[in-house]
């Protein structure tokens, strides 16, 4: 292995013995040990279960953007959830000597440094953009799924999130996989009676109009990646069948006698749930386990904000050229302000309504944004009548619209807070933003009102 550049931090404060045990291990691993907490890189905490804070653990984690793995000494922590919401990657009980627990955190190192060297370079940057922790969580497994395992994956979330992209991404980071084809099946155009021939090809004769062989999708995908998008949609007719061609590895064309080997990876998109499926009747149980050996959420867009300039920014480069244009901070402000319920297609539809109004000129300005988006509701609509009637009450005032969005935005950021005690972390959760996300908001309320 290429341990080049491999270096983390090891943070063991006022407990020399075991900081060296840790040290020693560490760098026997080959990995090159520093004592100052650094964002860009993995690190380790060495600590007692009273002397780590969640705020300390969200610092040494930049938000959860940095790896960081969490020993704890004696005691156990009573809730490691809260660690690993705070930030933290893994939480380890240190063994009898450390010895084990660091050989341990040394191969988690090894594998992250590997998976994010993937992360960071071709073919995934141009597939997939963003920073945020809740995007780059979901990437990282992406990528150790599809580069490490041959295990079938199930890509979920909303419409728009990028599934598809995901699907191809783990074709494009299979070493044996990505040498064969990349099969798409769309499973909302299947009909029970009609889908033979598309899934398992057929015989030249095999019924009338049949005049040339056909490979269907299970052949084609062979050595390859068979992607089956909308599985919630395939008939309940046809779910036995592909599990048999899932157990078996084998299928038999229409008009055939005989077996036909086949070996793809399959991976599988939906936005329903499967589990509330199965429980109704409509989906297997033994086919939603075949699908599922690994499973990737992409996140909605609403849940990665701090993305929207990054994504907005790629697509533009993809779309204008010569220069790229820049978004103005207006601009910029009102898509942060946006709701998506499309999600990142959504997005990218309305740059490309913005690319198409820009004639030259380094930013991209308000005029450029189509008319609809300058006098959209950008606020959900009201859901009670407390608040319809404080809404009526704020336009009678002369409250404009953007007065109205911002003075409710910094209602609910403060509401949030109160609620938990000036915990950023778990009101950004209550509020479905970034923790990151959430402290810019207060810094803009906080120039707003200064």
């Amino acid at each position: 292995m290429d341990h080049d550049g491999m270096r983390a931090w090891l943070l063991a404060a006022g407990d020399s013995v075991r900081s060296k045990v840790a040290t020693d291990v560490l760098r026997s691993r080959g990995l090159d040990v520093v004592s100052t907490a650094s964002g860009d890189l993995p690190g380790v905490l060495i600590t007692r279960a009273g002397q780590c804070s969640l705020g300390t653990i969200a610092d040494l984690s930049n938000g959860g953007r940095s790896r960081l793995v969490v020993v704890v000494v004696g005691e156990p922590v009573p809730d490691p959830w809260e660690l690993l919401a705070a930030g933290a990657s893994d939480v380890l009980q240190w063994s009898t000597n450390g010895v084990e627990t660091m050989h341990t955190v040394a191969a988690r190192i090894h594998r992250w440094f590997q998976v994010d060297r993937l992360a960071r370079a071709d073919p995934v940057t141009s597939r997939m953009v963003g920073q945020s922790p809740v995007w780059m969580s979901a990437l990282r497994w992406l990528v150790e799924v599809a580069r490490y395992s041959d295990a079938s994956v199930l890509v979920t979330g909303e419409s728009g999130t990028g599934k598809e992209l995901a699907a191809r991404l783990v074709h494009a980071l299979d070493p044996q996989r990505r040498k064969g084809k990349f099969v798409v099946v769309d499973c909302t155009t299947i009909v029970a009676s009609l889908s033979g021939p598309e899934l398992f090809g057929h015989e030249r004769g095999a019924f009338t109009g049949a005049h040339i062989a056909r490979r269907g999708a299970f052949g084609e995908a062979d050595g390859g990646v068979l992607f089956l998008d909308e599985i919630g949609e395939l008939p309940p007719s046809l779910q036995p069948e592909l599990l048999r061609v899932l157990q078996e590895r084998a299928f038999k064309a229409i008009g055939s006698q005989k077996w036909e080997r086949t070996d793809f990876r399959l991976v599988c998109a939906t936005n329903q749930d499967l589990g509330a499926l199965e429980r109704a009747g409509r989906f297997r149980r033994d086919l939603l386990f075949r699908l599922s050996a690994a499973t990737v959420r992409l996140p909605s867009l609403r849940e990665r904000i701090d993305d929207i300039p990054l994504l907005a920014n790629h697509f533009l480069g993809q779309l204008v050229t010569d220069p790229t244009p820049t978004l103005d901070p207006a601009v910029e402000r009102l898509l942060l302000s946006r709701a998506y319920p499309g999600n990142v297609r959504e997005l990218r539809q309305l740059i490309t309504q913005i690319a198409i109004r820009h004639v030259g000129g380094p930013l991209i300005t308000a005029g450029m944004l189509p008319d609809e988006e300058r006098v959209a509701e950008l606020c959900p609509a009201p859901r009670a009548d407390g608040l319809a009637e404080s809404v009526r009450q704020a336009l009678e005032d002369g409250l404009d619209l953007r007065t109205l969005k911002s003075t409710v935005a910094d209602l609910a950021v403060s509401t949030a807070l109160t609620a938990t005690g000036g915990n950023v972390i778990q009101a950004a959760k209550r509020l479905g933003v970034t923790a990151r996300a959430l402290q810019l908001r207060r810094a803009g309320s906080g120039e707003r009102t200064q």
